[in-house]
């Protein structure tokens, strides 16, 4: 037989239901208030780099990698076959224009700078007995000539004698035509001598140009010898500071070899390298920036090589400040090429949030909490980018890598 259960448990067991429930609820309430804020993506403001978008001059630079060399380098190479007698200057000595590096052995282009003068001397001589030989020669011909043209002159004189006596009966036909023919082998005579001194003198002036050529071939290779022996003396052409040169008495020294190398130290430039897939933007006269340290050299690009390498062009760099004290023969320095430039833009400081020109999305901090917000880059500067859309002057923008939550909306910064 049932009996009915106690007031009071039966209150006991109510009331244990009822707390039951309510932590319950108050567990299930905490999830919904707590969680999302645990689970909200977050990031500290010490792992963030950070900067505004203001507005101001901008330009698009190439990043080239350079290096400062002497505007001005003299390269002394051997002109002859020779060998070091004295060395007069070690590396490093200050030189004045015209000063002597190094003696050399130039005694055999000296023998044979001595050769070539016999040989001009025995042409000259030559060149001379060829002129009085033809002007004796012509001498005698003309003489020759002369009395040829007096005889013909007495035979046709008494051709007309000897036809007028024909005429009167007092010479006979047959003396007239022996007189007749006497004529004409005298005019014929008369001819031959005059060819042959065409002929002769003809002759004699080829034979005289060819002996003036042969001494104007001699009298160049002697202005070659005395040239090389010039060079031979190592003289520097100006001044400067002896950068290099050889240091071994009695070295064996090839025609063509360097021997020496001359710098002006007070005058340099910038070598720099650059990607060939710049090529197209890269022009002479293009402005450049030289990176020295923390200081900024201005320059104008002078030259470019027209061989690529290895997928790399190399240009010359002339600088405005050319004896700079920040510049050292070398050194190794930063050099930004400024392909275009606008002097007024929405602009950012440059950071790893996108890596160029186009369209990228970046994070826009706004009362603790970032935004993703899609951006489009213009000019790239070598510090700073042009905003072209999405950001607004005053902006503040998150500027270091947020690769690790670009797929979120937004982020919450502590």
């Amino acid at each position: 037989m049932d009996r009915p259960l106690d007031e009071n448990f039966r209150k006991q067991q109510i009331r244990k239901r009822v707390v039951q429930g309510t932590i319950a609820l108050a567990v299930i309430a905490g999830i919904f208030i707590w969680v999302p804020g645990w689970i909200s993506p977050s990031v500290s403001r010490n792992r963030i780099r950070t900067a505004k978008v203001d507005r101001g001059p901008i330009e698009a630079t190439i990043t080239a990698s350079g290096t400062v060399v002497p505007e001005f380098e003299q390269v002394i190479p051997s002109p002859i076959e020779t060998r070091v007698l004295k060395i007069l200057k070690n590396p490093g000595a200050k030189l004045s224009k015209g000063e002597p590096i190094l003696e050399l052995d130039v005694s055999a282009t000296t023998l044979a700078l001595e050769r070539l003068n016999d040989q001009i001397s025995l042409k000259e001589n030559e060149q001379k007995r060829l002129k009085i030989d033809l002007e004796k020669m012509l001498n005698d011909l003309q003489t020759q000539l002369q009395i040829k043209k007096l005889r013909r002159e007495f035979l046709k004189s008494k051709s007309e004698q000897q036809q007028k006596l024909f005429e009167i009966g007092g010479s006979s036909k047959e003396e007239l035509r022996q007189q007749k023919l006497e004529e004409d082998i005298a005019a014929l005579e008369l001819q031959q001598l005059d060819n042959s001194i065409r002929n002769t003198q003809q002759s004699q002036q080829n034979q005289l140009e060819g002996v003036v050529t042969e001494l104007k071939i001699l009298q160049n290779e002697r202005a070659e010898a005395r040239h090389q022996l010039d060079l031979a003396s190592t003289k520097a052409e100006r001044d400067g500071i002896l950068t290099w040169a050889i240091s071994q008495e009695g070295a064996t020294i090839r025609k063509g070899e360097v021997i020496a190398k001359i710098a002006d130290l007070n005058s340099f430039r910038v070598d720099a390298t650059v990607s060939d897939v710049h090529a197209t933007r890269l022009t002479i006269g293009l402005s450049v920036k030289v990176k020295v340290n923390e200081d900024y050299l201005a320059g104008t690009i002078s030259s470019i090589l027209p061989t690529i390498q290895n997928g790399i062009i190399t240009l010359h760099a002339s600088l405005e400040d050319k004896s700079s004290q920040l510049l050292r023969s070398n050194l190794r320095v930063d050099v930004f090429i400024i392909t275009a430039q606008k002097t007024d833009a929405l602009r950012i400081k440059k950071g790893a949030f996108v890596n160029g020109e186009g369209e990228h999305e970046a994070f826009v901090l706004r009362d603790g909490t970032a935004y993703k917000m899609p951006v489009r880059i213009g000019l790239a500067g070598f510090d700073q980018y042009e905003i072209v859309e999405g950001l607004s002057e005053g902006e503040e923008v998150i500027i270091s890598d947020t690769r690790d939550f670009i797929h979120m909306k937004e982020i919450k910064i502590k």
